[in-house]
C-alpha cells in the first residue's frame, strides 16, 4: 500500500487507491444488489447518452432529479438515443446512499431514427 502522509505532490498519488461513487456491475457488493431488488421498476426517458464517456441520464416519468446511468447497466443490444423510453431500477450510490443511479435498465420503446448496436472491439 502506498504512503499517502508524505505530503508531496499530489499527482504521484496512485488512481487506483481513490475510490469512484459509480457503483459498476463489477464492483456491487451483495447487500447493494439486495438494495436493488427492494425497488420496484421506474420509466423514464433517456435526456443524454454518450458512449465514448460510458454515461448518460434519465430523466423520471413521475418528475424529479434526471438520474445518471453507466454504460454497465444497459442490457439491451442498442446504444440509447435520446427520447429513448426506458425501464430501470433504482441502486443507491455510496458513501451516504442519498442519491441514485439507474441500473438494469432495458428499452422499451425506441425513439424513431437509427439504432448501432453496441460493439466489441478486440485488440
Amino acid at each position: 500500500m502506498a504512503d499517502l502522509s508524505s505530503g508531496g505532490d499530489s499527482s504521484q498519488i496512485p488512481t487506483d487507491l481513490i475510490p469512484s461513487p459509480i457503483i459498476t456491475k463489477r464492483t456491487r457488493t451483495a447487500s447493494t444488489c439486495e438494495r436493488i431488488l427492494s425497488t420496484k421498476s421506474l420509466y423514464g426517458e433517456i435526456k443524454a447518452f454518450c458512449r465514448e464517456k460510458g454515461h448518460g441520464f434519465i430523466t423520471p416519468e413521475d418528475g424529479g432529479a434526471d438520474i445518471f446511468v453507466h454504460v454497465s447497466d444497459i442490457e439491451d443490444e442498442f446504444v440509447p438515443l435520446p427520447g429513448d423510453r426506458v425501464k430501470y431500477q433504482l441502486c443507491p450510490i455510496p458513501p451516504k446512499f442519498e442519491k441514485f443511479q439507474a441500473v438494469h435498465v432495458h428499452i422499451v420503446d425506441l425513439k424513431p431514427g437509427i439504432h448501432k448496436r453496441w460493439q466489441c472491439h478486440f485488440n
